[in-house]
Parts: C-alpha cells; structure tokens; sequence
C-alpha cells in the first residue's frame, strides 16, 4: 500500500503540474515479486523498453534463485566468460574459466601461461583450509584473564565444535585458540583457527564464534564486542611458482635475457614504490577475481585478504617476487591467503559456477586456491613482459578496438 500510495501521489503531482522530487523511500519493496520491482524501477528511472529488459533479464539463472542469492532483486548483470588456455599445473593441463568485461585479461593469462609452459608450468601448493574469526572482550575489572584464558581454552574450542560433528568427521573443525590485548581499548581479542575444508567457511566461523562470544561473561569479567570472522587469512595461504626459460622470451624487439633482467627491475621497482606496487598487484587480481567470479567464489575478501596480506611486515608490497636465477632463467613466486569454497552457497547454486568448478576437473578448496594463484601468477608475468618491452597499451589497445568502434557506433535509446 505505501508503495501504491508513493506513485499516486507522484502522479497527483505531475497532473496539477508541481514537481516533486522522487522518492527512493519504498517500504516493503523486498517483500514484493521480483516483476513488480522491476516495474516500479523502470518507471522510477523512466526506463526505455530496452533499458529495462536489460536490467530485468536472468541469463543462466531463474527469477526464484535471484530472489534466494540477493535482497530487492531485479535481474542479472550477466559478464563474458571466458576459457584461458596453455595452463599446466603441477604436470596436469588445465582449462581456465574466467568471468571478466575487461578486454586482453584472457588474453594475457593465456600467454602468461604459455611461457611458463616452456619451463614445465606452474608448481604450487597450499596450507590447510584454516580460517580464524575473532571475538572481542572489553574488560569490566582487572582480572588474569590469561591465565583464565588457559585454564578454559579447550573446552571453548569444544563448545565452539558443538553441532559440527560432520565437519569434525572430515577432518575439519575448530583447532585452536589464542587471544591478544589491547591495552588502548582495554579489549581482549580471541582468535578462533577453524578448519573449514572444503567450505569457504564465513557462516561456520561467524556462528563458532557468536556461540563463544555469548559463553564469556560466564568465564571473564566482560562485554562482549564484535563476535565475527577477519578475511585475513594468514594461516590459510596458497602459492605458485614457475621458471620461465630466457629463450621463450625472446622476441624481435629483444632477447630474453634482456627481458629476463628488465622484468626483473620492473618488480622491484614495484618492491620499492607502494604506487607501483599498487598496479602491479591490480594486475594480479585481475587473473585472480575472473576465476573467483566464474565459481562462485567471494572475490571481495579475496582482495581484501590479498591486499592486507602485503602490508604485513609494515610497508604495502607487490603481491608477486621475479628474479633471474643462476641458470639466467626468470623465476616467479605467489603466496596470498585464499579464502575460497567449493562446497556450499553459490558454488552448488549457480549453474553456472557448478560448470566452472567441473570445468576445472571439481577440486577441492585447496586445489582451487593453488589455480588461483597460478592465474594470479601468469597474469602478472605476462604484464611484466609487455611492459618491460613494447608497453601495456600495444596489445591492450589492439584488443580493446572492437570495444572502442562499437562506442562509435552505439545509438541512444
């Protein structure tokens, strides 16, 4: 009714010739069907047909599965997805799904890894699937709360495995406790280590630790704060190398061993300057969040573990290290927590994630960090080598042609 109402007035207005201002205050829009949201969007916006069927499709997906993964939902925002080729990980080849609008970023994970392919491909391996969470304790009264602490650690972690008996089964669960103080906001924090296997794991960590949050007034003179997971997650790393022989390297322009040395300054120039630090690691996580996109992975805390990750010893770094080894040839390296699932939530929802994953021959959580990184590691490899000899833009821009006359041509609604 209030919404009724809303438009009626709207039209009252425009009849007696007042303009009013519209209103984005819509009370019980996420209650209504998703038509009818498309609907009052569209006239909101004064949304031409093909405007509002471009907001109102659902491509692989069905309005009841939109309605289940989002609030308000109207449609889909559907991105190229693409396969990135020539990828041998750990001695198996592999194709890639890369979901990404960005023009060359197939391109240049697919020739990334067609040089390391030279060396015998990518390399990696990974730590268990650890994730921790945090609970936060301000203190009412001076107490030994660490010696409280030790005395209760076990049977917190038990009271956070409570209901996780399958998870325990499988090897997982919560496997560790430790706790900081913070004197300046007179706060204890505890940091819960949750095994999560196969599962991203937000939800199991968040609920551990609300579970605990709400069980330490009874064991520490407290208020309990936030009660909930950190994306970083440092005891949950993957990595990636290659060795890339000097000889693929060489082009027209000049000979490997050049580009071998040029690479070579090119990081550490990012090693030296945040700015450019900061570039070269967007150009990682452009191998990286296409991958997390297409398997219905959360890419934000993806990026943010990354990107916190870098800063750890105090100073933002890149997020990759190139150097020329003793045979001349250049090798690289990737660690970054990676946080990712293949089991629960959108990757069992979406089918177009389930393909992605089958795709990718169905790895587990592990397996699908140590992927990630390798693209990570191919597209910086192959940014490194245009930059280092013809420039970003040669290749960049030859691709991006098709994007630029279709602008040229685009006629207004």
């Amino acid at each position: 009714m209030a919404l009724e109402h809303n438009q009626t007035e709207s039209r009252r207005s425009e009849s007696s010739g007042v303009i009013t201002p519209k209103l984005s205050r819509l009370p019980g829009f996420y209650g209504l069907a998703i038509t009818e949201r498309q609907h009052i969007a569209s006239q909101f916006a004064d949304l031409s047909p093909n405007h509002s069927y471009a907001i109102s499709n659902f491509g692989a997906l069905t309005p009841e599965l939109v309605d289940i993964f989002i609030e308000n939902a109207v449609g889909t925002m559907p991105l190229p997805l693409g396969i990135a080729t020539n990828f041998t990980i750990n001695g198996e080849d592999i194709l890639i799904p890369m979901a990404v609008e960005e023009s060359s970023v197939l391109a240049a994970a697919s020739h990334g890894a067609k040089l390391a392919r030279a060396g015998g491909g990518f390399k990696t391996s990974s730590t268990k699937p650890i994730g921790t969470g945090q609970v936060q304790l301000t203190l009412k009264e001076p107490c030994d709360w660490d010696v409280i602490l030790k005395e209760h650690k076990s049977s917190l972690i038990e009271l956070a495995n409570k209901g996780h008996e399958r998870l325990i089964a499988r090897g997982g669960g919560a496997c560790d406790l430790s706790w900081r103080h913070f004197p300046e906001i007179n706060s204890v924090v505890l940091y819960l280590d949750v095994d999560t296997r196969d599962a991203m794991g937000a939800n199991m960590i968040n609920s551990m630790c609300e579970r605990i949050g709400k069980h330490m007034p009874h064991v520490l003179p407290c208020d309990v704060g936030l009660c909930i997971l950190t994306n970083l997650t440092d005891k949950r790393l993957a990595r990636a190398s290659c060795v890339v022989p000097a000889k693929a390297l060489d082009s027209q322009e000049m000979s490997g061993q050049t580009l071998v040395d040029r690479i070579e300054q090119a990081y550490l120039f990012a090693d030296a300057d945040v700015y450019r630090a900061c570039t070269h690691n967007k150009g990682v996580m452009n191998g990286i969040d296409p991958v997390a996109i297409a398997t219905g992975n959360d890419w934000r805390a993806i990026e943010a573990g990354a990107h916190a990750y870098c800063c750890r010893k105090g100073t933002y770094k890149p997020m990759t290290q190139w150097r020329r080894n003793e045979s001349g040839d250049l090798e690289g390296f990737i660690e970054l927590p990676m946080a990712v699932g293949t089991v629960g939530g959108v990757t069992k929802l979406h089918p177009t994630a389930k393909a992605a994953l089958k795709l990718l021959g169905n790895p587990g959580s592990q397996g699908l960090a140590e992927i990630l990184c390798a693209v990570g590691l191919a597209q910086n490899l192959s940014a490194l080598r245009a930059l280092a000899s013809e420039g970003i833009q040669k290749g960049h821009m030859y691709l991006h042609q098709s994007n630029m006359r279709l602008s040229r041509n685009e006629t207004k609604d």
